[in-house]
């Protein structure tokens, strides 16, 4: 009777399965901060805050975005992590310009 029941216990015991040592990277999604065109901000005013706020940005490429905000309604002015664009839609907002909502990238 005891073989009986050791061997029950033995058949209905299951493994656990092995752990593995591979880990899933998802990368967080970026954010574009999005300029929109408006019927108050002065060239100069778009230009020098995007210069202002938003890292790295050449004068060059402030008026080039200036210039799509005014002809087209709207530019991206910048790309990345969540924190970071939090920051720089604020500082933009701040300084009066007109800014669409944060948006996945």
């Amino acid at each position: 009777m005891t073989w009986v029941m050791s061997k029950a216990i033995l058949s209905a015991t299951t493994l656990a399965p092995e752990k593995t040592s591979q880990t899933t990277r998802q990368p967080y999604p970026n954010y574009k901060i999005i300029v929109l065109d408006d019927d108050f901000n002065t060239f100069q005013h778009v230009a020098e805050c995007l210069i202002k706020y938003i890292p790295g940005m050449s004068s060059d490429r402030a008026w080039k975005l200036t210039n799509q905000v005014h002809y087209e309604g709207q530019a991206t002015v910048w790309v990345g992590p969540l924190e970071q664009a939090e920051l720089y839609h604020g500082q933009l907002t701040r300084a009066g310009l007109t800014m669409a909502p944060l948006e996945k990238a």
